[in-house]
């Protein structure tokens, strides 16, 4: 099973195998024993056999094989010769012996020389250089969200559910800055659902609690679960701006199988940590299934290094030091090691550029938050490709009256973008929605078909509160 793995600090037990997302420290419990049919130390008796017996008839069988052998090999020199006309040799080249017909000759085959890069010394000293250099562009995420917990120990309204507020941590990797804020993109499962948004920056760990700043979430996309959020630069001391760094990004579609991998993240939420391995594979077809029970599938890179509990939205490096994926998760299971996955940077640029151009917005109050008025169904790449349709959001019907209809969208229509941003699902489209107010006006693309084609068009919607939406649907 593929699972999202909650990035919350506390401890959970974990049995059988699924793939999770790199959030809180699952315990897996292991076996041990003989894989054998037989009992351990049972013995088979061995029957005794006379010493002197052996000798004499390993002797005779000794001089036996010796005149076959020298019998053979004899006549098949002298057959050779006759068949060839007589001796045959091999004239001395240089300083190299002259080969006879008795001789067997072996070719001489192309080594395959490992290119190690150097001792094991020089290799170790290599990854400490990346991390010297990549690690001021790392932060650590602190996120503070609120949860209902079921009381199963009350009676009547003591057994309603309780709120209750859960504090968890992940990674995140500066991209960038605009005149105002510091841009850091990490995983939407670190930072979705939460209320506040703390960053500590590598440069300042070990420092005192009040190091860590405010951030603010600025666009995610939980279909490719990338997010991006945002730093005052006014919040920022301007120490640790001085020796903070942007991240210098790799292109992951020149990975290799077996390359030499970095991975640093905010492991356990102890800080961040360093660990190496290699490219385990490319393209790796993952489902992961997050909290509320949406799967959603996306094709990762499968590493050894070790991929831990906040190391979520942590950098994933080449040996240049270039971000060349974004580590999201590991497969837990009570006998497997060393699986690993972080998703290709090459494959997110557009969203995270996208996302970065955003504007920065805080989560609205669920009673304000605002509403298209659709029913839908996702399109998936695997459904595109089938029925020749654009990836996106199926309209499966639209309420009279609502946002949605009063914009001139219709049965059929796929939305593709809502306010500018790709929207590849409705996971990834109410994500969106919780950041904007009802009432408020913004743009949304739908490909709309005309025959046997699709035709674009972007139309702007003012939004509904869900009583409106819900009162239109009676």
């Amino acid at each position: 099973m593929y699972e999202y793995g909650s990035n919350h600090s506390d401890t959970s037990k974990n049995s059988g195998s699924e793939y999770r997302y790199s959030g809180p420290f699952y315990q897996d419990s292991y076996r041990s024993g003989s894989s054998s049919g037989h009992p351990i130390g049972e013995v088979q008796p061995r029957k005794k056999k006379s010493f002197g017996r052996l000798i004499m008839r390993s002797i005779c069988l000794a001089l036996v094989f010796g005149i076959v052998a020298s019998v053979a090999f004899q006549a098949t020199n002298y057959l050779g010769q006759k068949a060839l006309g007589g001796d045959v040799t091999v004239e001395n080249q240089g300083d190299e012996p002259a080969i006879s017909d008795n001789e067997t000759v072996i070719p001489n085959l192309d080594m395959a020389i490992p290119q190690t890069g150097g001792t094991s010394k020089a290799v170790g000293a290599d990854v400490s250089a990346i991390v010297e250099k990549c690690m001021p562009s790392l932060v650590a995420i602190t996120t503070v969200s609120i949860r209902e917990v079921q009381n199963f120990w009350g009676f009547g309204w003591y057994n309603m559910p309780q709120q209750q507020e859960q504090t968890s941590t992940g990674t995140g990797i500066i991209i960038g800055q605009n005149d105002t804020e510091l841009l850091i993109v990490t995983n939407d499962h670190v930072i979705a659902g939460a209320n506040t948004l703390t960053v500590l920056f590598s440069v300042d760990e070990g420092k005192d609690e009040a190091s860590a700043v405010e951030a603010r979430i600025k666009g995610t996309d939980a279909a490719k679960d990338v997010g991006v959020i945002a730093v005052s630069l006014e919040d920022i001391p301007a120490e640790t701006l001085a020796e903070i760094k942007v991240a210098s990004i790799g292109d992951s579609s020149e990975l290799k199988v077996g390359e030499q991998v970095v991975a640093i993240g905010n492991a356990l939420g102890y800080g961040q940590s360093v660990t190496t391995g290699i490219v385990s594979a490319l393209g790796r077809e993952v489902a992961l299934q997050s909290e509320d029970g949406t799967v959603i599938n996306n094709r990762l890179i499968q590493t050894d290094a070790a991929i831990n509990p906040g190391n979520s939205g942590g950098a994933l490096l080449n040996m240049k030091g270039e971000v060349v994926g974004i580590n999201e998760a590991k497969y837990s299971s009570n006998y497997v090691e060393g699986m690993g996955y972080a998703i290709p940077v090459s494959d997110v640029e557009g969203i995270i550029g996208d996302l970065k151009t955003m504007t920065t917005r805080d989560a609205v109050d669920e009673d304000r938050v605002g509403y298209l008025g659709i029913n839908c169904q996702d399109v998936t790449e695997e459904i595109s490709k089938q029925y020749d349709m654009p990836v996106g959001i199926y309209l499966k019907s639209v309420v009279k009256g609502c946002a949605a209809d009063n914009a001139g969208l219709q049965k059929g229509d796929i939305l593709t973008k809502f306010d500018g941003i790709t929207v590849t699902s409705y996971d990834s489209l109410r994500e969106r929605l919780q950041y904007y107010e009802a009432g408020e006006t913004v743009e949304v693309t739908v490909q709309s078909p005309n025959g046997a084609e699709y035709q674009e068009k972007t139309v702007t919607v003012t939004l509904n509160s869900k009583e409106e939406v819900d009162a239109a649907s009676q």
